[in-house]
């Protein structure tokens, strides 16, 4: 564990410090939920910037884990990546001042001021989406130790890019709920700060946007871990060839996840309350990503015609 901490102060420095910042802005917003009995929007008022500054600790540390992996240093990387770190500060900024004024950061156009914050975000959220993009299209021109581990990042990449497009309906004109100062929503169907899951608050009672973006989001730390458990517990069995098309194929099935979980709450349709068509598109998932993944093992490489290879 100390050898590995000490590999990760080496990463990427800005990622790093970003990552430092956030997980003491996250202890500070844990405080705040506990301490502040302010709510918002049927929350307490703290949870965005907890959810949020958790979720930078993640993404910020896979980023430069990722970044090390590159077998030569890319400036125009680690330049997407400093990027990445501003783009992520100015959010952060935002969502933490709004808490401290008592108002909502997304989708508040009720004050000049409050337009101009929510428009800021937005620009720095199309700023992380190009720096994030940048990133991808480096990795992919670079070999990365064996093509499982390329596979992974890759992978992990492309479908954060897919959780970050799903959330642009958020803020669609007809997501804006009729109220005035209002400029979008992440409920469907009802207005957001209804009943929701613990914790993360996704609505019980209507569509949600955020759960196909959370889940596509957190791609990027999904893919790797898949294949880390594939060549722990099948790297004796399955060749690395084998491996990797079996890790496409999980990420195929990730991406459908991620594009049915946003179909459903495009369409007013609680997570846990899936209807008739919701259900045959997710058994159909399951069976094509089963099918898929028994025709690779089933072709997949003998070991004496890879050792012959």
């Amino acid at each position: 564990m100390t050898t590995t901490l000490r590999r990760a102060a080496h990463w990427h420095r800005p990622l790093m410090v970003f990552v430092s910042a956030m997980a003491v802005l996250a202890v500070v917003s844990a405080i705040g939920v506990l301490a502040d009995p302010r709510v918002l929007t049927g929350v307490p008022i703290w949870l965005k910037p907890l959810k949020f500054s958790v979720s930078f600790v993640l993404y910020a540390t896979t980023l430069a884990w990722m970044l090390s992996l590159l077998p030569r240093r890319s400036r125009t990387a680690e330049w997407a990546a400093t990027v990445i770190v501003a783009v992520g500060v100015v959010e952060m900024a935002v969502i933490v001042g709004q808490v401290l004024r008592g108002t909502t950061s997304h989708f508040n156009a009720t004050t000049p001021l409050n337009a101009a914050l929510f428009e800021l975000m937005g620009m720095a959220i199309t700023g992380l989406f190009v720096a994030h993009l940048v990133i991808g299209i480096v990795v992919l021109r670079q070999p990365i130790g064996n093509r499982v581990a390329k596979y992974a990042v890759a992978l992990g990449l492309g479908l954060t890019l897919l959780g970050m497009v799903v959330a642009f309906p958020m803020v669609r004109p007809d997501q804006e709920p009729g109220v005035e100062g209002i400029a979008g929503a992440h409920s469907v169907g009802v207005p957001d700060g209804g009943p929701g899951l613990p914790l993360l608050g996704w609505s019980t009672t209507g569509g949600d946007l955020r759960i196909g973006h959370f889940v596509g989001m957190h791609a990027l730390q999904a893919l790797p871990i898949l294949a880390i458990l594939l060549g722990r517990f099948l790297g004796g069995r399955l060749d690395e060839h084998t491996r990797a098309r079996l890790l496409a194929v999980a990420g195929g099935a990730y991406g459908g996840l991620t594009l049915l979980l946003t179909w459903q709450a495009l369409r007013g349709q609680p997570l846990l309350r899936p209807d008739a068509l919701t259900l045959a598109a997710g058994a159909a998932l399951v069976v094509a990503t089963a099918v898929a993944a028994g025709a690779v093992v089933v072709r997949r490489r003998r070991p004496e015609l890879v050792l012959a290879a």
